[in-house]
């Protein structure tokens, strides 16, 4: 089977021909055919509509912070890898899968792998992770999910409460322990490989608690 790779074009300036063309020719596409742009969700208002960031402004935020983002998708999976632009070196990268349940399509986030390398950014490793995460929340918009979900590993109390703390800020919410006492967090563990706390997230919170810092002021 063959890997496709997602190519996320740069934004043209906001000034430029090429962004005025752009500007004019997706208005008129978009008046003409009603599957060129993906609806909203019929809660988001024009506002809100405009505070959501598309994929190729989360790469080009990336960019500013000395960091490259890709997507490649092989049918309901994708995986997400950033690499430094200095260094060219992968420094973290995610996983997962689109799976369709009874309330919907929910964005199944397997794991996410970060390295500690220095990228120049002002945040922490969790900035990191913010970055690839936003890439995820975006694509998994796109595909129609309305749910994310994720276990936060627990490999250490340390990082495990760190990471629960990450989570909640950025919009998830703590549904369950899997502690691996319970007959029922074996299709857990078989599912997350480990232990840890199970988060879920609406798709279109995240995109306007979450997502919103990766548009251009």
């Amino acid at each position: 089977m063959e890997l496709f790779t997602i190519t996320i074009p740069r934004i043209p300036h906001k000034n430029s021909p090429i962004h005025r063309t752009l500007t004019k020719i997706h208005a008129s596409s978009s008046s003409k055919s009603p599957n060129s742009q993906l609806p909203l969700p019929s809660k988001f208002g024009r506002q809100n509509e405009n505070n959501i960031p598309t994929m190729a402004e989360i790469v080009a935020a990336g960019e500013a912070q000395n960091l490259s983002l890709r997507l490649q998708t092989l049918g309901p999976f994708f995986r997400i890898t950033a690499k430094s632009l200095g260094t060219e070196r992968e420094i973290g990268k995610a996983e997962g899968l689109v799976r369709v349940w009874l309330g919907g399509k929910i964005l199944h986030l397997d794991s996410i792998r970060l390295n500690r390398e220095s990228l120049g950014m002002e945040k922490s490793i969790f900035g990191l992770g913010l970055f690839i995460g936003a890439v995820a929340i975006r694509y998994g918009y796109d595909c129609g999910c309305k749910t994310a979900e994720l276990l936060a590993i627990n490999d250490s109390d340390l990082y495990h409460s760190k990471l629960v703390r990450f989570y909640t800020r950025i919009g998830f919410k703590s549904m369950y322990e899997v502690s691996g006492s319970k007959l029922k967090d074996i299709g857990d563990m078989l599912v997350w490989g480990g232990i840890g706390t199970r988060m879920d997230a609406p798709i279109d919170s995240l995109l306007l608690k979450w997502c919103t810092r990766f548009k251009p002021h």
